[in-house]
Parts: C-alpha cells; structure tokens; sequence
C-alpha cells in the first residue's frame, strides 16, 4: 500500500512539473517571437573585411583590414559579442551586450567590454546603425545626427 501511494504521489509531482514547463514554453509574446526572427539573418559569426567612408551619402573611400588585423562578430537571438586583434597595438578590444533588428536598423547596447571599451561604454552604451544585407554579407552603418552616412563596416560570414 505504502508503495502504492509512493507512485500515485510520484506521478502527480512529475505530471504538475511537465505541465509547467508547457506553460513556459507560450509565455513569449508574439513581439518576442518576431524580434528572433528578424534577428535570424545576424545569428552566427562574422568577420570584418573592409570599411567604407561616405561624403553626401556616396561611398568615396574603400579600404580592407591591415594585414594580421582582425576584428569578429558573434550574434544569437538577442546577444552580440564582438573582440578585434590590432597586432601593431597591446590595447585588447571587446564588447559584449544585447542587440535588436528593425528592419534596416541595427541598435546594439553594449553591457560591458574590454579596459579601453569600458570607458566608451561609460560614455555612449547605445550603437544605431543602418545596416545592409548582400548574400553572405553585411554592413553596418554609422549615421550622423542628420541621417547621413558617414562610415561602414563591412563583413562576411564565417559560420
């Protein structure tokens, strides 16, 4: 009997916590959802291969890394992480924060990063980009306080 009731009482436990987690699994909202989607484009790494400089919106100026250079882009669902190798320089540079995709615009908000991307971060922890997709590629774009393009980076997937 006691066995009996040892299962009986087992089974409710075990029935009450596969009907929570059900639960869980629908409490994001359809905003939520669509915000990962979205973001699904970004997901995996990228590294950097060039930059842009614009005057009036053109690109007049292209240029690829220096050699031994390297700078990677990490996004999941909703993280971005991102750390660069300057071997002619000892500073390390890395950030790690949140990100969101609306449409063409990039806004990433930085947490916390690397001694040099510390102090950045004390200052501006909100980057807005414009960003552009081709394929495998992408640039992220720095716009003025007019709506103008001022500078890209550009990259390419790698995973």
């Amino acid at each position: 009997m006691k066995s009996l009731l040892y299962f009986i009482l087992l089974g409710i436990v075990l029935s009450s916590c596969n009907s929570k987690a059900n639960t869980n699994d629908n409490e994001g909202t359809s905003s939520e959802n669509e915000i990962v989607l979205e973001n699904t484009q970004l997901q995996g790494a990228w590294e950097l291969v060039g930059f842009y400089n614009y005057n009036n919106n053109v690109v007049t100026d292209s240029f690829t890394t220096s050699k031994g250079y390297r700078q990677v882009k990490m996004y999941t669902p909703t993280k971005v992480m991102w750390c660069k190798n300057v071997p002619a320089d000892s500073t390390e540079w890395f950030g790690y924060g949140r990100y969101e995709l609306d449409g063409d615009q990039l806004t990433e908000v930085l947490d916390y990063g690397s001694e040099m991307m510390s102090k950045i971060i004390q200052e501006k922890k909100e980057f807005i980009y414009e960003v552009t997709f081709n394929g495998n590629s992408f640039s992220q774009i720095e716009i003025d306080e007019d709506g103008n393009r001022i500078y890209s980076e550009n990259y390419k997937r790698i995973e």
